[in-house]
């Protein structure tokens, strides 16, 4: 009996009693035998309670769970069930509720998944973002932009976009995006410490679904690398167009020179012959070399491997330079590990033995020194080519296997060379998966130390 003193049958309770009671006194007027109407009463109040406590505790209860479980989702716990076991109308709105929750769950489950792969997305292009609201504070910036600019979050959201970017064009990008209500491009240069960095800026109009403008997108894209390759292009053609031009002058004004006066002067044809020979034989070079550049630079190029004795390979390489010892007085001396075996290209390989040797014949004095050393460290083949020859300075040394490069240009064009062999060094040890280093000082001497994986991984043809 105690539950009838619960919230709420206790109130539902006293309301019965109430009604039994009214009832009691209008029938009192028609009975006039109390006991009767006291069991009459009696029964009433009893037969009323127990159809108040049946329709609690089957209609009245489980809406008042299936109101908190509604109330659970609408605060968004997903995770809340409501259970009945009747399969009567209350027991199908439990289905209904359950289903409900289970699809919100999914569905938030999925936006959760969507956001996070968005954001993920957003933090780690190669692209600076910043969003911009149709009144210019900014509500956005990704994690590029911040290393492209530095700080923090929080100094850029929620600021005006002209208080905190500190950039012209940033600024008319922002503006004319807004005023002519499309995307707008521009470049600029932005430097961070002392290095200089080239950023391409693409505004782009967001619009709501009326097509008001609502804000604006910044898009900044770091072109650098770009800015470098068209320099290097644009040096490249200078470079060429500038080696052909001397031997092409010389070979056009020789060449004038014996059809204005043939065969007058034998000795002095034959000098202007020779000059003319050696001139498109340097040309030949050139473009030898270029197409051995351009053939390592194919993306789809592939080496030619065997193994072979590097004792073997200096051996076949020595007879090519002889000769270029023997004209300067070079004193040239080889030391070359016993069985040393190498799995790479083999033509490549001697290249770079000839490349870098000549390189050393170029630059060094005559009654110099040259030493080539062959030996294996680790899992790699190390070549070392080393001079005393007149040196390089430490500032030209990143620049040495740039095309074209010359330390002494008077010097090296006077013994033929093109400006390309440690160009074309770099770009065979490179696709050999190998290391190239240099050290040098100044009228003391070169050395250059080439490391090679000894077994380069590939199809051995």
């Amino acid at each position: 009996m105690r539950f009838l003193f619960e919230k709420p049958i206790f109130g539902y309770t006293v309301g019965v009693f109430l009604v039994v009671l009214v009832t009691g006194i209008l029938l009192s007027v028609l009975i006039g035998d109390y006991l009767v109407l006291a069991a009459v009463l009696v029964i009433q109040f009893i037969v009323l309670l127990l159809f108040i406590i049946h329709l609690y505790e089957s209609v009245l209860k489980p809406i008042k769970k299936a109101t908190k479980t509604v109330d659970e989702i609408v605060k968004g716990n997903y995770r809340a069930r409501f259970h009945h076991p009747s399969t009567d109308s209350i027991g199908q709105l439990s289905t209904k509720i359950n289903a409900l929750a289970r699809n919100l769950n999914e569905l938030t489950i999925q936006e959760q998944m969507q956001a996070e792969q968005l954001s993920t997305i957003i933090e780690n292009t190669q692209s600076g973002l910043v969003l911009i609201d149709a009144k210019g504070y900014i509500h956005f910036v990704n994690r590029k932009f911040l290393v492209m600019f530095g700080q923090t979050t929080n100094d850029f959201q929620g600021q005006l976009y002209y208080d905190v970017l500190h950039n012209e064009v940033i600024h008319e990008t922002v503006q004319k995006t807004f005023l002519y209500e499309r995307n707008i491009k521009e470049e600029f240069t932005h430097y961070k410490g002392l290095d200089k960095y080239y950023i391409e800026i693409v505004g782009a109009p967001i619009f709501d679904e009326r097509n008001l403008l609502k804000g604006a997108v910044l898009v900044l894209y770091d072109i650098t690398e770009l800015k470098k390759l068209e320099l290097m292009r644009k040096d490249f053609v200078a470079n060429v167009s500038h080696e052909l031009k001397t031997p092409i002058t010389s070979i056009k004004g020789f060449a004038e020179t014996l059809l204005d006066n043939p065969m007058k002067d034998l000795e002095k044809n034959k000098e202007f012959l020779e000059i003319i020979y050696n001139e498109s034989h340097r040309i030949q070079l050139l473009i030898q070399d270029l197409l051995i550049l351009s053939r390592l630079e194919k993306e789809n190029h592939q080496l030619v491997l065997s193994t072979f004795s590097m004792r073997e390979l200096v051996d076949e390489v020595i007879p090519v330079i002889h000769q270029k010892f023997a004209d300067k007085g070079l004193t040239f001396d080889k030391s070359i590990q016993q069985s040393l075996q190498l799995t790479a290209d083999k033509e490549k390989v001697k290249q770079i033995i000839i490349n870098l040797i000549d390189n050393a014949i170029n630059y060094t004095p005559e009654h110099g020194h040259i030493y080539l050393r062959i030996m294996n460290q680790g899992s790699n083949a190390l070549i070392e080519v080393e001079d005393t020859g007149i040196g390089i300075e430490n500032e030209a040394l990143p620049r040495i296997f740039e095309r074209f490069y010359r330390v002494d240009k008077a010097r090296s064009r006077n013994t033929g060379g093109t400006g390309l062999g440690l160009a074309i060094v770099k770009h065979i040890v490179e696709v050999h998966d190998g290391t190239i280093d240099i050290e040098s000082e100044i009228n003391k001497g070169t050395k250059i130390v080439v490391s090679l994986p000894m077994n380069k991984d590939g199809k051995i043809q």
